[in-house]
């Protein structure tokens, strides 16, 4: 009887042990009820065991900036999906050329992604950098800001149309202020120039608050920044904006219309974008785990919130919409650059 008893004992101990190793146990720590390395990890990481360990998310332009702030608000909101911390780095240079050709030289792992900017699709074509999207892997689109062609609160157009009527029949009188030499408003300032037949008097600045700074002194007539760089000083009453050069007006200036809604002009959409790539050779597992985790962190009513209240456009699309987005634009960029005499 007790040899009986001994072997049921050891029988239902090896039972015991067989179904803490079956649910990842054996001697893993347990948070929240889920045991580390288990099948709700597996689960959540689509299966692929993806990721292990943090991610780095390399931001290729100086902390403090709008693709920074961005970068850590998204990355705050998407590590709640990944179910690892995402690791803010920045690695500034180049217009942003040095940060994203450490992302694209990067292991193809997944445990380094990085933050394109529209740059990615204008350095090329300038010469200005070696990488081009064909480097990289879409992972998800967070951002595209359009063009806010804004002029001071005192300034005689009624609209855009009176601005550019004057602008044609005053050629080079215009002083539209831009962020700097092939900078994404220079480029946008061209793509209205061509569209609507006037010629400006580009005017670089480093960087779009400086170009916004000196429309309020008077020192230039206008610029084509971004909604999100001139919506205090427009709710203040001391610039007031003509026009949104995109499909659709902006939330972050309401009442405003589109260029072509007022004019009929169609000009081409410039403006920044912002999104998270991997290089091109990461497993297809990896950038679907990644997707989902970025997109669904873009959704988050925190991250939605910070966008909104920043004047930024939200405009999240998937690793296909992005790639079809980035295509385009380097497309449009390799015709319009060229045409600016601005290829080196």
């Amino acid at each position: 009887m007790k040899n009986i008893w001994k072997s049921f004992t050891v029988s239902a101990a090896l039972v015991g042990m067989l179904a803490l190793t079956a649910c990842g146990g054996g001697g893993g720590t347990t948070t929240g009820g889920q045991a580390a390395g288990g099948t709700a990890e597996k689960a959540a990481s689509g299966g692929t065991g993806f990721p292990k360990r943090s991610v780095t998310l390399l931001v290729p332009h100086a902390a403090g900036g709008g693709t920074d702030s961005t970068a850590r608000a998204l990355a705050k909101a998407a590590e709640k999906h990944l179910g690892k911390p995402i690791v803010v780095v920045n690695k500034p240079g180049g217009g942003g050329a040095i940060g994203m050709t450490e992302g694209a030289k990067s292991n193809p792992d997944g445990y380094m992604v990085t933050m394109a900017t529209v740059e990615l699709t204008t350095l090329p074509h300038m010469n200005l950098s070696q990488v081009t999207y064909k480097d990289f892997k879409p992972i998800a689109q967070i951002n595209f800001d359009p063009a806010a062609i804004t002029v001071r609160a005192d300034a005689p157009y009624k609209n855009v149309k009176e601005f550019l009527d004057y602008a044609k029949a005053n050629p080079g009188k215009v002083k539209m202020g831009n962020s700097g030499v092939g900078s994404i408003w220079h480029l946008a300032a061209a793509a209205v120039e061509k569209a609507a037949g006037v010629t400006f008097n580009h005017v670089p600045f480093d960087g779009g608050k400086p170009a916004v700074m000196a429309l309020m002194g008077g020192h230039i007539d206008a610029v084509p920044v971004s909604p999100a760089e001139v919506k205090a000083q427009v709710e203040a009453g001391k610039l007031k904006t003509l026009a949104i050069i995109d499909a659709q007006p902006s939330e972050a200036l309401p009442g405003v219309k589109t260029l072509e809604e007022e004019t009929g002009i169609k000009a081409t959409y410039v403006g920044p974008w912002r999104g998270v790539v991997v290089p091109k050779d990461t497993p297809d597992d990896v950038v679907k785990v990644l997707t989902d985790a970025f997109m669904k962190g873009a959704e988050e009513e925190e991250f939605k919130t910070y966008m909104k209240k920043n004047g930024l456009g939200l405009v999240v699309k998937d690793s296909e919409g992005f790639k079809k987005l980035i295509e385009d634009s380097h497309e449009s960029f390799g015709k319009l650059i060229p045409e600016l005499g601005l290829k080196k």
